[in-house]
């Protein structure tokens, strides 16, 4: 199936300054055989952008990546990005215009059984990606992966704003808020707005909220655990059905990581700093809520009940102020959480239909791209 030479049967395709920007450019992202990694790369190639990608191997099987057949019409870099030199010989030897650094060690539970690895790949891989940086004269433009979870979570029921503390009780939040300390750091040091005409490259911290859409398989994770049992006809085991998060399909932070790259690139210091991409106050629900609606969208008796035994602590109440994407950049949240997860169910029973992932994958991207740009007035 052809990328990008023409619009999908059914599905009406406008000119949209995304398309007119990536295409052609080379990017690169880190840790693309990964959840969000791997819809990045389709859509990157989806605009005609040239992408390449540095990552470990699939980290679940199956894995949306080799369902999709991601690596096709892309250069696909199989490496650790706690490995510096190996990193940078690829950055050398590719030589990207723009990076979106996504690799990293992306669960909570995960990272109170693993914390040197978690430790290891968020922070040093991020330090690593930026040194490389440093010492590249083609890279514009870097696009930080961070979290919704970097922030010093006080359990309000405000969300949190950009300049809101860094922190985090648990290895994997606070990994994540070293990483917007590293990132602040470089900024201020090596690639400060101010000094722009001199270094040329403008840096960005980007975090999302708790990201659903077709193709998560990894263990400990609402959403797959859901399918599974789902798939199964199996009783759905929750460990905390009042925890609240800011829910959003995969698509709607990638939509402003895009914007946030091209802007990077093309105006370079006035959009340099960190950036939330959440969703609506509305759309922050708890984990019962979203149980109770996937179930009804698959369509079985399946049932939920609470896991009686105890577990690592987690944040009760997490929610992201996204006024300044909304003021700056226009951005807007495009698919309301029923919406998502009426997306995220139809992926994956298309998936247990067998069906062509990629193509069902690309009209969803499509799909999401038409009513995206309508909304947010960015047809040119």
């Amino acid at each position: 199936m052809e990328l990008r030479p023409g619009p999908l049967e059914g599905v009406v395709v406008m000119n949209r300054i995304l398309d007119d920007f990536y295409c052609g450019k080379k990017v690169m992202i880190t840790g693309h055989t990964g959840f969000k990694g791997s819809w990045l790369a389709l859509w990157l190639k989806h605009l005609g952008a040239d992408v390449s990608g540095y990552a470990l191997h699939s980290p679940t099987n199956p894995s949306i990546f080799d369902l999709c057949h991601t690596s096709k019409g892309m250069t696909s870099i199989y490496g650790d990005i706690r490995d510096f030199r190996h990193l940078h010989s690829t950055i050398q030897e590719v030589q990207p215009e723009i990076i979106f650094h996504m690799a990293a060690q992306s669960l909570v539970r995960r990272s109170y059984i693993e914390p040197v690895e978690t430790y290891s790949t968020n922070i040093m891989g991020t330090v690593h990606l930026l040194e490389t940086v440093r010492q590249s004269s083609s890279v514009k433009a870097v696009i930080i992966v961070s979290s919704d979870k970097c922030y010093e979570n006080r359990e309000w029921v405000w969300g949190y704003r950009e300049n809101d503390i860094p922190g985090g009780d648990d290895p994997y939040s606070s990994s994540k808020g070293c990483c917007e300390l590293i990132t602040a750091a470089y900024q201020r040091s090596y690639f400060n707005p101010s000094a722009y005409n001199n270094h040329g490259l403008a840096l960005a911290s980007v975090r999302a909220g708790n990201v659903i859409g077709g193709g998560d398989w990894a263990e400990d994770r609402l959403i797959p655990d859901c399918i599974r049992k789902l798939s199964q006809k199996q009783p759905i085991i929750i460990r905390s059905p009042g925890a609240v998060r800011p829910w959003q399909h995969v698509l709607e932070p990638l939509s402003g990581y895009l914007l946030i790259g091209r802007e990077l690139y093309l105006k370079g210091e006035s959009f340099s700093g960190a950036w939330n991409f959440g969703p609506d106050y509305d759309d922050a629900q708890p984990v019962s809520w979203i149980v109770s609606s996937l179930i009804t969208l698959w369509g079985n008796e399946t049932a939920w009940k609470i896991d009686e035994n105890s577990h690592p602590h987690e944040a009760n109440i997490l929610k992201l102020d996204c006024s300044k994407a909304k003021t700056v950049l226009n951005w807007k949240p495009n698919w309301n959480l029923e919406q998502a997860l009426e997306k995220t169910a139809s992926w994956y029973k298309s998936y247990f239909n067998q069906a062509d992932m990629l193509k069902v994958t690309l009209e969803q991207i499509c799909s999401f791209e038409n009513t995206f740009y309508e909304k947010a007035g960015l047809i040119e």
